[in-house]
């Protein structure tokens, strides 16, 4: 087989794995939480630790790649992603699972950053299409299968196999990259930009930090109001040293085209309302209607295939038709689906949901496919590693402040911080509900404003040689 196909395979298999890192653990945290005495905050970190991670060095590994070489950071990436993944099934406290999360996401920010650029180094730009096709239906896939591979995984054999079953996927692509991938060229005059990752991780980080701890320290405390004056300061130091530097981090330029700037504020509108609302349904299913992680698996289906089969439609659409419809119309399906899940009663069932599943499912599959083409397709074809790594970033930016963010909002509507033993209570139950209902009505807001945000920034005339 031709080295081509064998990058594609490792890249196919490493975001495959990456990916499904980020949707598999939501249907594991209640079993997580039991298991480990995790408080809620600890089930934040779960996935704000791999976002982050993912966020804050996604953009600087690209730069790395450039300098050092891009199989090399890739391989070092698996390296470090297998490593942590190892480290998470053998975590016996929350603190070291998410210490682990967050390697686990170094390791994955690598990985992303170097994946597009290794298949577009090996394929020609003829065959680039269809390698680009079979990489985003990997993607998708990842998303889809993950609620029910985590129920499977962790009623199966334990929430440990979730992160384990990583282990031996990694190392076979790890031995095929290094005996079949050819090694890539380097860029002596690429730079890592040090202070744009260490102002925008800390910046991020102080952020999310203060959203997850602003109910238990007071939203008016000395801690809670340095920790958001000190993101203020760390992110605005960030902007400056970005317009500053010939080689910046994120190129901040490419914010004066308004259709880049509308990209980036459909993926974090996505991220920050229907994916982080996922741990919050997941709790619902678990805790309040006592499903099992493989039922509530099953029950996300409708979601999963169905943006799954949306996706390719409205790839192929997009080619004929504005972007901005896909764009602003997916989000504003997912608000409206978000809508539809309010309202829940404590004697209804999960089919109270389903609606809403069934326009959420098909609006995320309306964005993927066109959000790509937003993102590149307004920057020259030299620049699109750059622009896409910037989409990618927004996307993980949205799930860490949506998870913090929504999280903030339940435990300001509840007592009893979320501890399992008051779901026993029907009080209990009760009261997460009515505080559910209210954030399934905070994520359609978020969803809403991001579509019609979407719809007035992005134009057909700033796209690069294209009628988009």
């Amino acid at each position: 087989m031709a080295s081509k196909w064998w990058t594609l395979l490792v890249v196919c298999l490493s975001v495959f794995m990456l990916l499904l890192d980020v949707t598999i653990v939501n249907v594991a945290l209640p079993d997580i939480q039991k298991d480990l005495g995790s408080s809620f905050e600890d089930l934040q970190w779960v996935v704000d630790a791999y976002a982050l991670a993912l966020a804050a060095l996604l953009l600087a590994s690209g730069s790395l790649a450039d300098l050092l070489g891009r199989k090399r950071v890739f391989v070092v990436g698996l390296i470090v992603f297998v490593t942590a993944s190892l480290l998470c099934g053998l975590s016996g406290s929350p603190t070291m699972l998410n210490l682990a999360r967050a390697l686990q996401g170094t390791g994955g920010a690598m990985m992303f950053a170097t994946s597009l650029a290794l298949i577009a180094q090996e394929f020609p730009p003829n065959e680039r299409g269809t390698a680009f096709g079979i990489w985003g239906a990997t993607t998708g896939f990842a998303v889809a299968v993950g609620p029910l591979a985590g129920g499977a995984l962790t009623d199966g054999l334990g929430w440990e196999w979730i992160f384990l079953v990583n282990v031996p996927v990694g190392i076979l692509t790890a031995a095929i990259t290094l005996l079949r991938v050819p090694t890539s060229t380097r860029d002596p005059h690429a730079r890592i930009d040090w202070g744009g990752v260490v102002t925008f991780s800390s910046g991020l980080f102080c952020l999310v930090f203060a959203l997850i701890r602003g109910n238990d320290d007071g939203w008016d405390s000395a801690k809670i109001v340095g920790l958001l004056l000190t993101a203020v300061l760390l992110l605005a130091l960030f902007v400056l040293i970005e317009l500053r530097r010939d080689q910046a981090m994120l190129d901040l330029r490419l914010f004066r085209v308004p259709t880049f700037t509308g990209a980036q504020i459909v993926a974090f509108s996505i991220h920050a309302s229907m994916f982080s609302m996922f741990l919050y349904i997941v709790l619902y299913m678990q805790n309040v209607l006592g499903y099992t992680p493989l039922e509530t698996g099953v029950r996300f289906l409708p979601v999963s295939l169905l943006s799954f089969v949306a996706a390719p439609i409205a790839g192929k659409l997009a080619e004929r038709y504005p972007v901005r419809a896909f764009l602003s119309a997916g989000l504003g399906l997912v608000g409206i689906g978000l809508i539809l899940m309010s309202g829940i009663d404590p004697g209804d069932d999960w089919t109270t949901l389903l609606p809403g599943f069934i326009l959420g499912g098909i609006g995320i599959g309306f964005i993927n496919p066109p959000l790509a083409t937003a993102a590149i397709g307004v920057v020259e074809p030299r620049r699109s590693g750059a622009a896409s790594g910037i989409n990618s970033t927004f996307r993980q930016v949205g799930t860490a402040v949506g998870i913090a963010g929504l999280g903030a909002l339940l435990q300001a509507k509840l007592t009893h911080n979320l501890d399992p033993r008051s779901f026993a209570t029907p009080a209990g139950r009760s009261a997460y509900i009515d505080a559910f209902n209210d954030l399934l009505l905070v994520g359609a807001a978020v969803a809403l404003v991001g579509a019609v945000l979407a719809f007035a920034l992005i134009r057909r005339r700033d796209f690069v040689g294209a009628a988009a």
